[in-house]
């Protein structure tokens, strides 16, 4: 059984907004940093988002840094990506994971700081 399960990817046209939730199924993500990365095709997987467990900076690649907000409610077991004036470059299959501590670092973008992995949700930005 998948730990992670991404959800609310789909078609947009540029410009346009998506919410992106991340859920687990079996882990407590509370003590969990966690981290959105997305593959487009073609290319490899990249970082693009931290946000930590509690306290701690949470950082954004600087190709979203404006446009995308993470966000988590523990209560609710969940993290958030909200995307905002998506552009055609965003276009790739987002996932989400559970850093290996509860903070997040300047290496958030390396996918092998992560363990636990949803099978991720397709956003295709397209006019």
């Amino acid at each position: 059984q998948a730990q992670l399960v991404e959800s609310g990817g789909g078609f947009v046209q540029p410009g346009g907004s998506l919410r992106l939730s991340c859920t687990a199924s079996i882990i407590s993500l509370e003590n969990y940093a966690i981290g959105w990365f997305r593959q487009a095709p073609g290319k490899e997987r990249e970082g693009i988002v931290c946000i930590p467990a509690k306290d701690g900076r949470t950082y954004y690649r600087s190709t979203v840094q404006g446009r995308f907000t993470i966000s988590r409610d523990n209560s609710k077991n969940a993290a958030y990506l909200d995307m905002n004036d998506l552009k055609p470059d965003d276009t790739g299959v987002y996932y989400c994971a559970t850093a290996k501590s509860a903070w997040c670092s300047s290496s958030y973008y390396y996918a092998p700081g992560y363990d636990y992995w949803g099978q991720g949700t397709q956003v295709t930005v397209s006019s």
